[in-house]
């Protein structure tokens, strides 16, 4: 397993995006939803277009729904909705399998809820011997619930990161940043001033 020192190596990580779903991101405040989705959206097209396989959970699917559309669209179609029945991934034996087959040793977590989930999967995740990267403004929790959790995965020895940071150690060089920005046609989330 890499040390927590390293920088995030695109070509070892897996994008994990979890429960991102309409009943839990209608919960959450303000603008809040709208930032997290965003941030996942832009996410998702990166880890696409820099060949970062993208795992995605949803949460008792029946009964709380898809992902959300916003980024369900963004998605390739490898990576269909996994029916999560339990709060922390590494739990349940079909969705871990999929983590496994990537073949990487990085797991980026993005999503819902951050107290919950995110980090019941991220400490799962280490315990199984994944060196596990967290993105903060790229997930949330309903009211104080996002900085208990992140605080919780800091102190379990969880990189935390945040969006841009990401992109940044995902690209690694200013060719590759502007191949990105000339190329890929994706642009960047409102507040994330990079490119």
């Amino acid at each position: 397993m890499k040390t927590e020192s390293t920088l995030l190596d695109a070509d070892d990580s897996t994008l994990i995006v979890i429960d991102v779903q309409d009943k839990f991101l209608q919960r959450l405040e303000g603008d809040v939803a709208a930032r997290v989705v965003e941030r996942i959206e832009w996410l998702v097209q990166v880890a696409d277009w820099l060949r970062v396989p993208t795992i995605v959970t949803a949460e008792e699917i029946e009964v709380m729904g898809p992902t959300t559309e916003a980024i369900r669209r963004r998605l390739p179609d490898s990576s269909p909705d996994m029916d999560k029945m339990v709060f922390g991934l590494a739990g349940q034996a079909d969705i871990f399998a999929q983590v496994a087959a990537a073949g990487r040793q990085t797991a980026v977590l993005v999503g819902l809820e951050t107290d919950v989930c995110v980090s019941q999967s991220a400490i799962g995740l280490v315990t199984e011997g994944y060196r596990v990267a967290v993105v903060a403004d790229a997930c949330a929790s309903p009211e104080d619930g996002h900085e208990h959790g992140l605080d919780r995965m800091r102190d379990a020895g969880i990189t935390v990161i945040s969006s841009k940071g990401l992109f940044f150690e995902w690209v690694r060089d200013v060719e590759t940043c502007h191949a990105f920005f000339r190329r890929s046609g994706i642009g960047t989330p409102k507040d994330l001033y990079i490119g």
